[in-house]
């Protein structure tokens, strides 16, 4: 999957990185706590939450996570764009719930993440 077809599921808006729509997305994360997300991202995920800080960004950045999606409507600061732009992570608000943007991508056949060796 893409990060434009994403954005078609989840009825999201590109806040940041519309030059990287092309990008493969092999997995998804829905989750709040960045220790989970680290506990069972991999590279190329796209990572659903209502979370909006720059911890959210920073988290991204160490997994090499290809897309945000900020859910709920949620929209972050110019500083949370400036670091995802500038890091190369597409940004996308959703008005879709966590939980349903989730289920709309899995019904789409994008997988979720499986825990790492060792996580939880």
């Amino acid at each position: 999957m893409t990060i434009r077809e994403v954005l078609k599921i989840v009825d999201g808006e590109v806040l940041v990185g519309e030059d990287r729509m092309d990008e493969p997305v092999d997995t998804a994360c829905g989750s709040d706590l960045m220790s989970d997300v680290l506990a069972f991202v991999k590279d190329k995920t796209v990572l659903i939450t209502g979370l909006i800080n720059p911890h959210v960004v920073r988290t991204s950045e160490m997994l090499d996570i290809t897309c945000i999606v900020f859910s709920r409507g949620k929209k972050p600061s110019e500083e949370i764009l400036e670091m995802a732009e500038e890091i190369g992570i597409t940004v996308i608000s959703s008005p879709l719930t966590t939980y349903t943007a989730c289920g709309e991508l899995y019904i789409h056949g994008l997988p979720g993440t499986k825990p790492k060796k060792g996580g939880l």
